[in-house]
């Protein structure tokens, strides 16, 4: 189920006008203790998938046009699809990090740095297997 405006007009932007990081959910969720850890609430709200394989990190609009972190998508949603509430924002997805416990959106350099050591960390972590 989408969700749209009160003209019941599926191409009326719906949510806040931001862009989605998506990531495998282990590397995610690392990411999200790392910037949980670092200085302030560094995290913005957090989306996971019903099925828990990716997270999504809400950044700012524009971030897609510039993101290269390799084995993530940047995605523009233009504030269609994703809706600020407690309740589930969006059909097959629900909040890991819920808006009002968190900044609007994760600020992409700290996210990207973030991803980084995260992947380091998870990269460690298996080769001492």
């Amino acid at each position: 189920m989408m969700t749209t405006s009160r003209k019941n007009d599926p191409l009326e932007p719906v949510g806040p006008d931001c862009d989605v990081v998506t990531v495998p959910a282990r590397q995610g969720l690392e990411a999200v203790d790392i910037l949980r850890r670092g200085a302030g609430d560094a995290v913005g709200p957090v989306l996971h998938d019903g099925g828990c394989d990716t997270l999504g990190f809400l950044v700012p609009p524009g971030t897609a046009a510039a993101w290269d972190v390799p084995g993530s998508v940047c995605t523009e949603t233009d504030g269609r699809g994703i809706c600020l509430t407690p309740d589930r924002p969006a059909e097959g997805s629900d909040w890991l990090v819920p808006p009002g416990e968190a900044d609007l959106a994760t600020d992409p350099a700290v996210l990207r740095e973030a991803l980084g050591q995260a992947q380091r960390m998870i990269d460690a972590a298996d080769s001492c297997r």
